[in-house]
């Protein structure tokens, strides 16, 4: 029976660091803060923001929220944007995607300044990623599951990792992240030919194609390490990923879900707002 890489003890790791850099910081007079800008109501948007305040709460990170109608007009959002970037009591912006399709999502996207884009979400953070140089911050969940690999020492180096996706938000950074750490990296997408075959020589094995169940009987073999990024609704209404966790047995460890990947992904946010807040304030100093 495979073991469960559980993201609740790296939160408690996690937890620890963080709590006692903000204690540092406040005993410095800085207050890290991150502006949260959604647009509607969206249900999703709505529950993730719980969960982002809850572990802002924790962490004694200070939320400010700025909420618009879903017929915000582009200069009305980039209006906000401006605001959060000039003040410099923020320190992080947290924008909810994907906005409503009369916006220009790239343009918005990238009027957020790279110090303080702690979800990694413009070209610069993103191009920070794929050269290795720091830019901005990288996307929050391929940084969760390098954590957990960490957290669990998890060897990279000289592995041969399979990341199935290739999405900017996931699979593609988390591609460039494990090539950082001397893995050899092989991308599997829709026009993959005998993707199963493929996923069964990973020693390490990181699935983030969006799609319930698409990594199944087939993919896995004994040894293996399995990170589960997906976040899906079965036919039964209850959360899974996208691997089988069933046929996942089979190997040495993979994520649960829920309480895997996920669980470490807003941890890894407010960990970036505390470095932006250490980055500013060594920039005062300076």
């Amino acid at each position: 029976m495979a073991r469960h890489l559980s993201g609740k003890e790296v939160n408690a790791s996690l937890h620890a660091e963080i709590t006692e850099k903000v204690l540092s910081l406040k005993s410095k007079g800085v207050f890290p803060q991150l502006r949260l800008i959604r647009v509607g109501e969206n249900p999703g948007d709505l529950s993730y923001e719980r969960g982002t305040a809850r572990r802002c709460e924790e962490l004694g990170v200070v939320m400010t929220k700025t909420i618009l109608p879903e017929n915000v007009s582009q200069e009305e959002l980039l209006l906000a944007i401006q605001e959060a970037n000039q003040d410099k009591n923020v320190h992080g912006i947290l924008l909810f995607r994907p906005l409503p399709p009369h916006l220009d999502a790239a343009l918005i996207e990238n009027a957020v300044l790279p110090e303080k884009d702690v979800d990694g979400m413009t070209d610069a953070s993103l191009g920070g990623v794929f050269t290795g140089k720091r830019i901005g911050f990288p996307p929050c969940t391929p940084q969760a599951c390098m954590a957990i690999l960490d957290h669990y020492g998890i060897e990279v180096q000289g592995k041969r990792a399979v990341v199935i996706g290739r999405s900017l938000v996931a699979g593609k950074p988390a591609a460039m992240m494990l090539l950082k750490k001397n893995a050899t990296v092989t991308i599997c997408h829709t026009r993959t030919k005998d993707m199963s075959a493929i996923a069964r020589e990973a020693d390490i094995l990181l699935v983030a194609a969006g799609k319930a169940g698409v990594a199944k009987e087939g993919f896995f073999r004994e040894g293996q390490t399995v990170i589960d990024v997906g976040i899906n609704i079965n036919a039964e209404g209850k959360l899974c990923g996208d691997i089988d966790s069933a046929s996942a047995e089979i190997c040495e460890a993979y994520t649960p879900v829920p309480g895997g990947v996920g669980a470490v992904t807003t941890t890894i946010l407010l960990s970036h707002v505390v470095e932006a807040a250490e980055n500013a304030l060594a920039w005062q100093e300076a």
